[in-house]
């Protein structure tokens, strides 16, 4: 069954940087078949999605309204990793972050957990002065 590890996550002062990376391993598909998206969950409050990449021919992405402009994701399929720049980090970024991976579809969604059947573990990312 496919794993997948994120790491970056940290205590980071409001306007700062972070980069989390998702690295998966035991896939059984090309990684390049597998859409991936970042989704993150605060105390209190549902899981929601971030950003995606998708698996068709341009990578193409899509973020939540709440961080486009701010954050940005990218793959590299050498290494079976896929990264989050986050920039302009806010308070309300504060939340652990989960990485997933969809063999289902071409083409990703932040709108929704269930296309995706991998989860990561997590990481914690905290945004405070």
């Amino acid at each position: 069954q496919m794993q997948l590890v994120e790491s970056g996550g940290g205590l980071v002062q409001p306007g700062g940087s972070l980069r989390l990376s998702c690295v998966a391993s035991r896939f059984t598909l090309d990684y390049d078949d597998y859409a991936i998206g970042w989704f993150r969950q605060a105390p209190g409050k549902e899981r929601e999605g971030v950003s995606c990449i998708s698996s068709d021919s341009e990578g193409s992405t899509n973020y939540a309204d709440s961080v486009r402009g701010r954050f940005t994701i990218s793959r590299d399929n050498a290494k079976n990793t896929v990264y989050l720049q986050m920039d302009s980090l806010k308070p309300e970024d504060t939340a652990v972050y989960y990485c997933a991976a969809d063999h289902k579809n071409t083409i990703c969604t932040v709108a929704t957990m269930y296309p995706y059947d991998y989860w990561g573990q997590g990481t914690q990312v905290t945004v405070s002065s």
